[in-house]
């Protein structure tokens, strides 16, 4: 059986950059093309074919259903393709399917959202070419754990989830890692989330003496935290994790309020060449859009240093500095990123912006 036939939505398309014989490299972009992830995967395709043709790259654009047996479908495509360098991949199913047929045909790829620490073991063990520029799972919690022990440690702290298996996780993470320290809260809870005010719990936390309160728990619910605390005229510094990266309603989130999360992207000085580029072409450059681009030009640039040198592109994917336009970007001898993503932010005026360490 034909296994493209397995797959009706696959989508096989040149960007107007080039075809199979453009001057620069061939890359696939991986990306679903409908469903409920269409959004997510035009801003995967947007923001390679951007990259790539200002880079005069081929492109082959091919749908991600989030199957393990459409992964199987997208490899033998992008095999069939000669495609040198995949990039994209949303989902894990898909990955699970293509990465050994990729293995055979000797194709790197680059993700730019799969984090499950489960498919990178596999990866590892069975030679996978995964690369990932989404970090790893564990990441957030490592970043929350430093922030902490630099600027609160001689705090009195609370932890609190909303008991989310995330929340649960993630607070339980950083609360084993602070006492191997020796830093114990003052105060740990599992809060009722999604209700209209938290004043027993923020009284709850001042009677324990907190002052710093790290949340497991949705921007809704911390910004009903940071509101009540302020009307009981009790003074918290809340931080929450990534999950603060949501829109800023019903209540609006206050000034001051921290998150240990990835940072806008478009916002990031290496960024703006590359993000002003893109607006003067009519794409804003948020969400998948400038890792995508990112992941294009680190393909582009490992590949042509591959040819020149006579090596496998994977081999120049390792311990290598691309310049990105999402700043330096280094994989490690564990395909991961050398550096933690996580930043430090604080809420500002409609926006998260780096925090000042003053502010802490």
């Amino acid at each position: 059986m034909n296994v493209l036939r397995r797959l009706p939505l696959l989508l096989v398309l040149l960007s107007a950059a080039g075809s199979s014989d453009a001057a620069g490299i061939h890359i696939g972009v991986v990306a679903p093309q409908g469903g409920n992830f269409a959004t997510l995967g035009a801003e995967i395709t947007t923001g390679a074919n951007f990259e790539m043709q200002a880079q005069k790259d081929a492109a082959t654009v091919i749908d991600d259903p989030c199957t393990e047996d459409g992964g199987q479908a997208a490899a033998q495509a992008l095999i069939a393709a000669k495609v040198q360098v995949a990039i994209g991949f949303l989902c894990t199913e898909t990955l699970e399917g293509a990465l050994p047929r990729l293995k055979d045909a000797g194709i790197p790829v680059i993700t730019v959202s799969v984090r499950s620490r489960i498919l990178m073991e596999d990866v590892l063990k069975n030679g996978w070419p995964l690369f990932r520029l989404a970090p790893v799972d564990s990441a957030e919690a490592s970043m929350a754990i430093d922030t902490i022990l630099k600027y609160w440690a001689s705090e009195p702290m609370a932890l609190i989830d909303d008991g989310t298996i995330h929340g649960r996780e993630l607070v339980g993470a950083i609360r084993s890692a602070l006492e191997e320290k020796g830093l114990k809260p003052v105060f740990t809870d599992t809060y009722r989330p999604g209700q209209d005010q938290q004043i027993a719990l923020v009284r709850r936390l001042k009677k324990a003496g907190a002052t710093r309160v790290f949340v497991g728990g949705d921007r809704s619910d911390v910004a009903v935290i940071a509101r009540d605390a302020k009307s009981e005229n009790i003074p918290l510094t809340l931080m929450g994790g990534d999950a603060m990266r949501a829109a800023d309603q019903p209540v609006p989130l206050l000034n001051g309020v921290q998150a240990i999360a990835l940072p806008e992207y478009a916002t990031l000085p290496a960024a703006q060449p590359t993000a002003q580029a893109m607006r003067a072409s009519g794409i804003e450059p948020d969400g998948y859009i400038l890792p995508a681009a990112a992941a294009a030009q680190i393909a582009s640039q490992a590949a042509e240093s591959a040819k020149s040198e006579n090596k496998p592109i994977a081999d120049k994917l390792v311990a290598t500095t691309f310049q990105t336009a999402i700043g330096p970007i280094t994989f490690g001898k564990n395909h991961e990123l050398t550096e933690n993503p996580y930043r430090l932010l604080e809420w500002r005026d409609n926006a998260f912006v780096p925090a000042a360490a003053a502010s802490n």
